[in-house]
C-alpha cells in the first residue's frame, strides 16, 4: 500500500484496476441473480401452464361423465382418466377433498413433497384466504427445490368440489448450464477487458501526471543562484493542470524578480560594508599622520643641529604611513577588480618556484615529487596563490622559535596538490571557519581580503582549499587542483 500512497500516478493505475475488478464482479454478481430470477419466473410461469392445461383435461373429463359431479364421485370418474392425465401432462396428481382427506391420486412414487393422506390445515387456510383461489407452497427436500401447487377443482356451477395438487420438481440443470456457459464467456471477455484496463491505465496514468512529473521535476531542480527553465505546454491539459503550470511559471518570473533584488541588495549592502571598512582602515593611519605633522610644526627649528636627523624621522614616519594606506587600497582593489581568467594549461611547478624567486627569506623550502605537473589553471592567478599563502606564512612567526615555511607540490592519478606549510602560531579554535571571509583578519593591519581571494581563485578553476592548523605549533594549506 506504501507504492499505492506515494504516487499519484500509481494511485491512477491502481484505481482503474480496482473499478475494472468491481465492475467485473458487480456484473457477474448481477448476472447470477438475473439467471436466478428468471429461472424463478420460467418455473412459476411453467407450473401454472400445467396447473391450467390439467384443469381443463380434468374439467372436459367432468362434462364428459356420466356420474354426478360431486365431492364422493371424483375417485369413481377418474378411476383410470387420472393415469392418463398424469402420463399425458408429466407430473403426479393428487385430488383431496374440501377437508383436505386425499380421494384419489396418480399413485405416482412422489413422496417428497411432504404429503400423504392428508392436507395440512394451514395449507388450506391459505388456500382459502388466497384472493385466486390458489396457493403455492416451496420446500427443498436433499438439496432439490420443489413446488406444489394447491387449487380448488370445481363443478359445472363453479362449485368447489375438490382441492388439486400437483407437486412440481424445479430443474435448473439446463439454467445452471447455461448460466455457467454464460460466465465462461464473461470471463473471457473480463479478462481480455483487465488485460486492455492495464495497458490504458499505464498510458492513461502517464499522460494525466505527465504535467505533474514535470513540474515536479522542475522545482527539484529549482535554485535561486541560477535561471529556471519554464515549463512549456505543448499539449492541451485539463483546466486543473494548465492552472499547476501557469502557477508555477509565475512563480519562476518572480523568483527571478526576488533573486535579482536580492543580489543587488546583497552587492550593495556587500560594497556598503566594504566601503566603511576601508574607510575605517584609512583612517587608522591618517591620524597619527596628523600628528606628527602638527608636532612636526611646533617643534622644528631650522637652526638646531639635528634638524636634518628630526626631518628624515618625520620623513620616515609620513612614508610608513602612506605604505599602508597603499597597501589597504592594493588589497581592495585585487579583490575588487579580479582580472578575466584566463584557462590555460599551467605547469604548476614551475609556476610555483617562479613565485617564490620574489621572496628572499632564507627559510622557504620547496619540494617537489615530479618535475612538471599540468593543470588547467591561470598562471597569472596561480602567482597570486602562492604569493598570498606564502606571504601569510611569513606572517605568522612565532617569537619562540624559527618559522620555517614548506612549500610542496605532490600529486595522485587526477588531483596536484600545492601545500603551504608554517611553523609559525597557528590558527586559534574560534576562528578556523572564519578564516575564509573577506574582511577577517587577526592582523593588526591589512583588510582580510587575500585568502578570501585566493579561494574564490582556486574554486574557479574546479579546485578547493583547506586549511590544517595546531594553535601554537603550525597551520598547513592545501591546495587541491585536477590533473590534465
Amino acid at each position: 500500500m506504501r507504492l499505492y500512497k506515494n504516487s499519484l500516478r500509481n494511485r491512477i493505475f491502481f484505481s482503474m484496476m480496482v473499478l475494472t475488478i468491481i465492475a467485473s464482479v458487480l456484473i457477474a454478481g448481477m448476472s447470477i441473480y438475473q439467471f436466478k430470477e428468471q429461472a424463478k419466473d420460467y418455473h412459476e410461469k411453467r407450473l401454472l401452464r400445467k396447473e391450467q392445461a390439467i384443469k381443463e383435461h380434468i374439467a372436459f373429463v367432468l362434462d364428459e361423465t356420466d356420474f354426478q359431479v360431486v365431492t364422493n364421485n371424483l375417485p369413481y370418474i377418474f378411476k383410470e382418466d387420472i393415469y392418463g392425465l398424469s402420463a399425458v401432462h408429466g407430473m403426479p396428481i393428487y385430488m383431496y377433498d374440501l377437508n383436505g382427506t386425499l380421494l384419489k391420486s396418480s399413485k405416482a412414487q412422489f413422496t417428497s413433497d411432504g404429503l400423504h393422506k392428508q392436507i395440512s390445515l394451514d395449507i388450506i387456510k391459505k388456500l382459502n384466504n388466497a384472493d385466486d383461489g390458489r396457493y403455492v407452497q416451496k420446500f427443498e427436500v436433499d438439496g432439490q427445490s420443489y413446488r406444489s401447487s394447491y387449487t380448488y377443482l370445481t363443478d359445472n356451477r363453479f362449485k368447489n368440489i375438490a382441492i388439486l395438487n400437483l407437486p412440481y420438481i424445479e430443474n435448473d440443470d439446463f439454467m445452471n448450464h447455461e448460466l455457467e456457459e454464460f460466465l465462461k464467456r464473461l470471463a473471457l471477455v473480463y479478462a481480455f477487458i483487465f488485460c486492455f484496463s492495464i495497458i490504458l491505465g499505464y498510458f492513461l496514468s502517464k499522460y494525466i501526471t505527465r504535467s505533474i512529473r514535470n513540474i515536479s521535476d522542475n522545482l527539484k531542480e529549482l535554485d535561486i543562484s541560477k535561471r529556471n527553465r519554464k515549463i512549456d505546454i505543448d499539449y492541451k491539459g485539463t483546466e486543473e493542470i494548465n492552472t499547476l503550470v501557469e502557477s508555477y511559471n509565475k512563480m519562476v518570473d518572480e523568483l527571478e524578480e526576488s533573486a535579482v533584488k536580492l543580489a543587488t541588495s546583497e552587492r550593495e549592502q556587500a560594497w556598503r560594508e566594504m566601503a566603511k571598512q576601508v574607510a575605517h582602515e584609512i583612517k587608522n593611519p591618517l591620524t597619527p599622520m596628523r600628528l606628527t605633522v602638527q608636532s612636526f610644526q611646533r617643534r622644528f627649528d631650522p637652526e638646531n643641529p639635528d634638524a636634518k636627523e628630526k626631518l628624515n624621522e618625520y620623513s620616515n614616519s609620513i612614508i610608513e604611513q602612506i605604505d599602508v594606506m597603499s597597501n589597504i587600497a592594493s588589497a581592495f582593489s585585487t579583490y575588487a577588480t579580479m582580472p578575466a581568467q584566463k584557462n590555460e594549461e599551467t605547469d604548476v611547478c614551475m609556476v610555483t618556484q617562479l613565485a617564490l624567486d620574489i621572496f628572499n627569506e632564507s627559510n622557504i623550502r620547496y619540494t617537489e615529487d615530479v618535475d612538471s605537473l599540468m593543470a588547467v589553471f591561470d598562471r597569472t592567478q596561480l602567482i597570486r596563490v602562492v604569493t598570498n599563502l606564502v606571504k601569510n606564512a611569513i606572517q605568522a612567526t612565532h617569537s619562540d622559535r624559527e618559522n620555517i615555511i614548506e612549500v610542496s607540490v605532490t600529486h595522485d592519478s587526477d588531483h596536484i596538490f600545492l601545500t603551504v606549510k608554517d611553523a609559525g602560531t597557528g590558527v586559534h579554535p574560534d576562528n578556523e571557519k572564519k578564516i575564509f571571509e573577506p574582511k577577517f583578519t587577526t592582523k593588526n593591519s591589512g583588510m582580510g581580503l587575500g585568502l578570501a581571494m585566493v579561494k574564490q581563485i582556486v574554486e574557479n578553476f574546479n579546485g578547493k582549499i583547506e586549511m590544517h592548523t595546531v594553535y601554537g605549533k603550525e597551520t598547513r594549506f592545501i591546495v587541491t587542483l585536477p590533473r590534465c
